[in-house]
């Protein structure tokens, strides 16, 4: 089954999902954040093929998402590290964590945690605020810009109806 590219399309969500959403690229991000850089280690940590691996760390190299670099002066081997791109994905691996913890983990499973470091206390969920704080749902939203798919989701429902 061939994959359409959205690599162009004129929604930057679409756009995102072209680089970071096929299988496997958001866990390797994951492991990123988490201080795995080696080829190696990626491939044990995940269980993913060498092909599959190789595949996903080009297309996130070439996005920008990672950049290659040598382990150390002189070396022959790289690693893979996440480039300012890549670390401006911490949103969206935590907000997918929070989610999945919330609606797929089931009862008596364990849950995954993201914490701060320093304190080993639990980061706040994730929440979209207005400019001045206040919590928005989704009724609340709306879509501008370029994207081709203005208005809001009240404004959905209200054609739906």
């Amino acid at each position: 089954m061939q994959r359409t590219d959205f690599s162009q399309a004129n929604c930057p969500i679409a756009r995102t999902l072209d680089l970071v959403g096929e299988w496997w690229s958001l866990l390797i991000i994951r492991e990123a954040f988490l201080g795995i850089t080696r080829y190696d280690d990626f491939q044990r940590r995940l269980g993913i093929s060498r092909n599959a691996l190789t595949d996903r760390l080009k297309k996130l190299v070439d996005g920008g998402v990672l950049a290659r670099q040598p382990v150390a002066e002189g070396a022959r081997r790289e690693e893979y590290v996440l480039t300012k791109m890549g670390d401006d994905l911490v949103t969206v691996v935590v907000a997918m964590l929070q989610w999945g913890d919330r609606w797929l983990i089931l009862p008596g499973e364990p849950l995954s945690r993201m914490v701060e470091t320093a304190t080993g206390h639990a980061v706040a969920t994730l929440e979209v605020t207005s400019n001045d704080g206040r919590p928005l749902g989704r009724a609340e939203l709306g879509l501008a810009g370029a994207s081709g798919h203005a208005g809001s989701a009240a404004q959905s429902e209200q054609r739906r109806a």
